[in-house]
């Protein structure tokens, strides 16, 4: 039985809840409620373990900021025993398109404050991550506005729709492997 650390990127202050900023919350949230499991309060973050198929899914959502989100890694990798292939980092991402998602075995932080505290303190770039796209359409100067905002209305289904399949993704990544889940979901394009 192996063991994953599913790791979303967010911000645990109340008034970001549900946002652009969060999704990567919304997502473990719902990947936890799902298998019936539930978030405790531990060390440098929220936790939660659930079973998907023989394996072991340790989900976290730092307590730390942002840009400390590195230390919440490294505890929960050694606390947990878990290598880095087994590792899984939900971020949000103003690059891609809302209508699409990209799991990635590495890369660069792209300017993400989480993503840049995480390799400070791993030493490498070289981990799992799942990009969820956000969009980018803000007026020049209002990126942190747009980022912190909550979804608009029209948005919902489809963004309901991502929440649904990034589920089936971090469960597919546990049990069939990074490489078959990037051929089977890097390429859907969700649609209104």
């Amino acid at each position: 039985m192996a063991k994953y650390l599913i790791l979303a990127l967010g911000n645990i202050v109340a008034e970001y809840a549900h946002t652009r900023y969060t999704f990567g919350f919304d997502v473990s949230d719902a990947l936890v409620k799902k298998h019936e499991g539930a978030f405790r309060l531990d060390r440098l973050a929220e936790v939660a373990e659930i079973r998907w198929k023989g394996q072991i899914l340790v989900c976290i959502k730092p307590t730390t900021f942002m840009n400390l989100s590195g230390k919440s890694v490294k505890y929960w990798m050694d606390k947990e025993k878990i290598p880095l292939e087994n590792v899984l980092i939900i971020v949000d991402d103003l690059a891609l398109p809302l209508t699409k998602f990209r799991l990635r075995p590495g890369g660069s932080a792209a300017g993400h404050n989480g993503l840049r505290s995480i390799e400070e303190v791993l030493g490498t770039d070289n981990y799992p991550r799942l990009r969820f796209g956000i969009g980018n359409s803000f007026p020049k100067g209002r990126q942190s506005d747009f980022v912190l905002d909550k979804w608009r209305e029209e948005e919902l289904p489809l963004v309901r729709q991502k929440m649904e399949k990034s589920v089936e993704l971090v469960e597919s990544f546990a049990t069939s492997g990074i490489e078959r889940t990037m051929t089977q979901y890097n390429k859907l394009d969700f649609t209104l």
